[in-house]
């Protein structure tokens, strides 16, 4: 039973690539950026507000940790990742998201002092060698001569935007409860999302986003981070990053059957290479360690 609650809220962050994709035409980025955070905070609200007040002398010092934390997750990563979707596809930006955990892991040896391994090292090169397949649909020539999709590009940012977020939350450990935490972060979202808001052609209200804005505001931002943090709360994180790594292949399958996308021999050997690259830096964690100078694979110290 625990184990569908990571695979649970991993189906509804994979639909959500899709949703972004499906947006396109219907709304916006910026507006589908806002309003997903509008309908989140109006339902979080009436619990949340109560908690804010009992807990507002805890909150006070926390507030510009809280507020780098809610640009970088709910505004700069969702945002980007919208622009994204109006010109990539939904599988790519799966593909490309699923660098999230080898960024975070690179990160983490920065910023945490975590030891560089040997695992992460092959599994980035291998990770970036299958990125690279994706976005250049097989021919290399193509990319060397125009260079990466802009789309992809703006997905490859916002999944870094999103790997710091993650080091941060995981350095700073603000101690307030995990639902707080996150209406704080979409109260941010809302501040910093409003004047782009302002600043960008709006397409207005129709019945074809009302589903978009429901799924992304409630199931995307609510539901399954409940469900994620439940699964934490249950299984160890190596196993919890492994539901992650699915989220290229259920993206794929999802936008394949919504969105008629084409999966070709690029998507499958490439999306194989960067989820191989993945769990080759999750599971092989023999550290590279230093001694008189650099010391290599095979070497007495590795």
């Amino acid at each position: 039973m625990a184990y569908l609650l990571p695979l649970a809220a991993v189906l509804i962050w994979s639909g959500n690539n899709v949703v972004n994709k499906l947006a396109v035409g219907v709304l916006f980025p910026a507006e589908i950026g806002f309003y997903r955070w509008v309908l989140a905070g109006a339902l979080l609200t009436p619990l949340m507000a109560p908690r804010l007040w009992r807990y507002r002398h805890q909150v006070k010092p926390l507030i510009p940790r809280i507020i780098v934390l809610g640009l970088l997750g709910m505004a700069v990563y969702q945002t980007l990742a919208y622009y994204a979707a109006t010109l990539t596809s939904a599988t790519n930006m799966g593909i490309i998201l699923s660098l999230m955990p080898l960024m975070a892991l690179g990160l983490s040896t920065v910023l945490l002092g975590l030891p560089l391994t040997l695992g992460a090292l092959v599994g980035a090169v291998i990770s970036l060698g299958g990125v690279v397949l994706v976005v250049s649909s097989g021919d290399f020539a193509t990319l060397v001569a125009r260079g990466i999709n802009q789309g992809d590009a703006l997905m490859v940012l916002a999944t870094f935007a999103y790997a710091v977020y993650g080091v941060l939350l995981k350095r700073w450990q603000p101690p307030l409860p995990a639902m707080l935490l996150l209406y704080l972060q979409v109260l941010v979202a809302l501040v910093a999302l409003f004047p782009l808001l302002l600043l960008s052609p709006q397409q207005g209200a129709s019945v074809e986003a009302v589903p978009l804005v429901i799924y992304a505001g409630v199931l995307a931002s609510m539901v399954a981070p409940l469900l994620w943090m439940q699964g934490i709360a249950r299984l160890d994180p190596s196993r919890m990053s492994l539901f992650f790594n699915l989220m290229p292949l259920l993206t794929a399958v999802i936008a394949s059957v919504l969105l008629r996308e084409q999966l070709t021999w690029a998507h499958l050997i490439g999306g194989g290479l960067t989820l191989a690259g993945v769990i080759l830096a999750e599971t092989w964690r023999r550290p590279l360690r230093r001694a008189g100078g650099v010391s290599f694979p095979g070497s007495a110290d590795s």
